[in-house]
């Protein structure tokens, strides 16, 4: 705890702030036992959670008056037996970034307009988790079961040109299935439906996501249009070329080759060999739902 904050000197800072700050209140917080605290939202693992920006004071706030009451707040959130706190600070509060890293907070992630510092309370080695570790790319492979033909694309400004299936990454929020057909629709201009999940790739250390490991998943859709917008920004060209075709040619990345030779094989012998189904289904929290994606079970195991 830094020097300002401790020891005899807090009685007189307290004095002197509540001369200075006069009858102002800060929302967000609570007398206890003389002093304010703030208040945060509880969660189920026994961690407190403050943003600075919902709950609390103006941006005018001075630094020795929120390190005291951070001080004040800190004392009671071990005294209830709190294990960790997270503190979220707006772009607008990052001056007092410096006063909560005095108290041992340390950054654990930014998004937006806003920064989340933690701090564990509890005995030993924190506990907490890291930020997101993995980044989601979707791809998605649109074959007209009609004539055999996929829709495949080069990306623009790669130092290879090699035939792909158009994709991108996911939104926070967004299934699979719909980031597919977004990202295939901007690049190409081609509607399409989701229908299963083909593959997952896993890559660490990969160059393009800041130094998170990267999951990239392909998709099976079919088409609902055929006519192709190219995405000039994006693309190079875009094509319907034929499975078969894109499962021998050399101008493919090693992964599109593989997955074009599991739709051949689907196209041929049926997509129950290779696809991976999706069903949605309640989650233990109330009121949310997750997908699954598993290979297709025979009726007579689905409900015994």
């Amino acid at each position: 705890m830094s020097a300002l904050f401790c020891g005899r000197a807090l009685p007189a800072l307290r004095s002197a702030l509540a001369r200075a700050t006069g009858a102002r209140t800060l929302t967000g917080t609570r007398n206890v036992g003389g002093s304010r605290v703030m208040e945060g939202k509880l969660d189920r693992f026994g961690g407190v959670t403050v943003d600075l920006g919902d709950t609390l004071f103006t941006p005018d706030i001075g630094e020795e008056e929120f390190g005291l009451l951070l001080t004040d707040s800190l004392q009671r959130w071990r005294a209830e037996g709190r294990v960790a706190v997270w503190l979220k600070v707006p772009v607008a509060h990052s001056r007092l970034l410096p006063v909560a890293a005095s108290q041992g907070f340390a950054f654990h992630h930014a998004r937006g307009d806003r920064a989340t510092l933690s701090l564990w309370l509890a005995a030993g080695d924190s506990r907490l988790p890291e930020f997101a570790t993995h980044q989601v790319g979707v791809a998605g492979a649109v074959l007209d079961e009609s004539n055999g033909k996929v829709l495949v694309v080069q990306d623009k400004n790669k130092m290879k040109n090699a035939w792909k299936f158009p994709g991108g990454l996911s939104n926070l929020g967004e299934n699979i299935g719909a980031t597919a057909e977004r990202e295939v629709f901007e690049e190409t201009g081609v509607r399409a439906e989701f229908r299963s999940l083909l593959s997952i790739r896993q890559q660490h250390k990969h160059p393009g996501a800041f130094g998170m490991s990267d999951m990239y998943l392909i998709c099976r859709l079919s088409p609902l249009s055929f006519r192709i917008h190219l995405c000039t920004q994006e693309c190079l060209r875009a094509e319907w070329m034929e499975v078969a075709e894109l499962a021998r040619t050399s101008d493919t990345t090693p992964i599109t080759s593989r997955v074009a030779k599991l739709l051949l094989y689907g196209f041929r012998e049926g997509f129950d060999k290779v696809d991976l189904s999706m069903e949605e289904l309640p989650a233990v929290y109330t009121g949310l739902f997750y997908q699954l994606y598993h290979r297709q079970l025979p009726e007579s195991y689905r409900h015994s």
